[in-house]
């Protein structure tokens, strides 16, 4: 079935469903899922997810949630995962993945935040503590288990929309709570859509996705390989840790394209470089995002994989992604920056000046704007942040079009090309996932006998970088138990956003605007 079929399909669609199961109706005995089934791998074909999400919208359909209601999926990514997130599209439920690692008190937060109406986990989840105020269930290959029906509801929408919301992905937030990107149906199939066009798999690929599904990135996979008519190769988290036993993986599924921050690589690259070049010919395919690719590292990786085309994904959680552009092979010795391209069809990415001008010439940093159909509706009960992100287009005030401001510093090369230049703001990334510093800084101030507490990232040229706390104690405070501190930080904050170092100092260094000055204490590792 060719990519010309599934694009004149999808365009006939408008809610997420119904563009992620068009495999069931044009190739519906080809594989939609390879996944771990104890010890080995076995496959669920597009007609059998397709059953699956039927026998899901069934049993959710019965406990009378209105349009609208929230419903908490907690899970790795899997078949019945993407079942579950599939009925809750079919019934009008925008859903909300978290990871079974999100810490207790985080989780609690976000349902806190968003009043879900169901909390839906995988049968062998062992997440217990959910308000009584929420239902309850379990979802797997048999089936879904409802332990406790949610609050008797009334109904007050009958259909469903594309400008409805289709799912909510939290992320890092600047004021301590995560914060909940909003994304419709509309504007996530127009991302798909602009997505496809660059041709990244065909029908025939096998597409390993490494990203929690809680992450945005794992929604890209999943619309990369069931929107191209592929099959998702879901990779156990566990593996990521172990080299060998992760190219095994990727060798026993027959996986062609594999997608994940730089960081996946390392470990094989390092420690089973021949195993790596084994899948030389299998692996057609790299999609990187999240963080820069050490260039070292990214020439090795072209060397062990001859075959495989490696794509710089770009974007934010608010569009999911705004580029994609092919590394140059081989990459040359003098380059140091990849550039972030321009922006996928459908979108584009301006850079305007501090005065809102756009900048045009070579080599000078400005701040990208991104025009797109595939922007995020807004974030979650928070329309002061929402406001400040969604702008009237600077370019066109009169229309009344917003465009996202998306904190992102970039240049352009001569031919008008994109290179990041960083950010505007205290936001970072780390090990391919999103962290506002000032969340992490929050946190730490709230630690007994911390007085204050800034946060840096240390970058490491061949590992991942390190996150640093510097605090101030209080007057009356000798001194820290950094365990201590560790510890209360991972009852709130998953493990990538625990500081790994403790810095105490008596005084927190000011830039001239009296802000505290990272610069500073970054060049005091050093």
């Amino acid at each position: 079935m060719s990519r010309q079929v599934f694009a004149y399909a999808h365009n006939q669609v408008e809610r997420l469903h119904e563009f992620l199961l068009a495999g069931a109706r044009l190739t519906p005995e080809k594989a939609a899922v390879v996944e771990l089934a104890g010890h080995e791998a076995g496959a669920v074909s597009y007609r059998q997810l397709e059953r699956r999400v039927e026998e899901y919208v069934t049993v959710i359909g019965d406990l009378g949630l209105d349009m609208g209601d929230r419903v908490v999926l907690e899970s790795d990514t899997s078949a019945s995962a993407i079942a579950a997130l599939l009925a809750c599209s079919s019934l009008g439920l925008p859903f909300v993945p978290v990871s079974p690692e999100t810490p207790a008190q985080r989780l609690l937060s976000i349902i806190a935040g968003v009043r879900p109406a169901l909390y839906l986990q995988a049968a062998d989840g062992r997440r217990d503590g959910i308000p009584e105020t929420v239902g309850t269930g379990r979802f797997g290959p048999a089936g879904i288990t409802v332990e406790r029906a949610p609050a008797p509801r009334r109904r007050h929408r009958r259909e469903s929309v594309a400008a409805d919301p289709a799912y909510m992905v939290f992320t890092s937030g600047t004021t301590g709570t995560p914060k909940g990107v909003v994304m419709s149906h509309r504007g996530i199939l127009a991302f798909y859509r602009g997505m496809l066009r660059h041709g990244i798999v065909s029908p025939e690929s096998r597409v390993a996705s490494t990203a929690p599904l809680q992450f945005d990135f794992s929604l890209l996979d999943i619309g990369l390989a069931l929107g191209s008519g592929a099959t998702v190769v879901p990779v156990p988290r566990a593996l990521l840790r172990w080299p060998r036993r992760f190219l095994a993986f990727l060798a026993e599924t027959e996986a062609t394209q594999v997608d994940g921050a730089p960081s996946i690589w390392r470990g094989a690259l390092r420690h089973e470089p021949e195993r790596l070049a084994g899948l030389g010919e299998q692996i057609r395919g790299v999609l990187f995002s999240g963080e820069p690719f050490p260039p070292h590292e990214l020439r090795r990786l072209q060397e062990l994989l001859p075959a495989a085309r490696i794509v710089n994904c770009f974007g934010s959680t608010e569009s999911v992604a705004a580029s994609f552009t092919d590394v140059p092979r081989p990459l040359p010795a003098e380059q140091r920056q990849l550039s972030i391209g321009f922006a996928h069809p459908g979108a584009e990415m301006m850079l305007l000046d501090d005065d809102l001008a756009p900048v045009d010439g070579p080599g000078v940093t400005g701040q990208i704007y991104l025009r797109s159909s595939a922007l995020f509706t807004g974030y979650w009960n928070d329309p002061a942040a929402t406001a400040r992100a969604l702008v009237p287009d600077p370019l066109a005030p009169g229309t009344g079009q917003l465009v996202f401001r998306t904190g992102d510093l970039a240049h352009r090369g001569e031919g008008g090309e994109l290179y990041f230049d960083g950010r505007a703001d205290s936001q970072v990334k780390i090990r391919g996932n999103r962290v506002e510093l000032g969340e992490v800084e929050r946190r730490v101030a709230e630690f007994d006998g911390v007085a204050s507490a800034s946060a840096v990232v240390l970058p490491r040229p061949d590992a991942d970088p390190v996150l640093v706390v510097f605090v101030v104690l209080d007057r009356d405070v000798e001194g820290i138990d950094e365990m201590e501190l560790g510890a209360f930080c991972m009852q709130y904050l998953p493990d990538y956003m625990t500081p790994q170092e403790i810095r105490v100092v008596e005084d927190l260094p000011v830039n001239a605007n009296g802000k505290v000055d990272r610069g500073a204490l970054l060049d005091s590792l050093s």
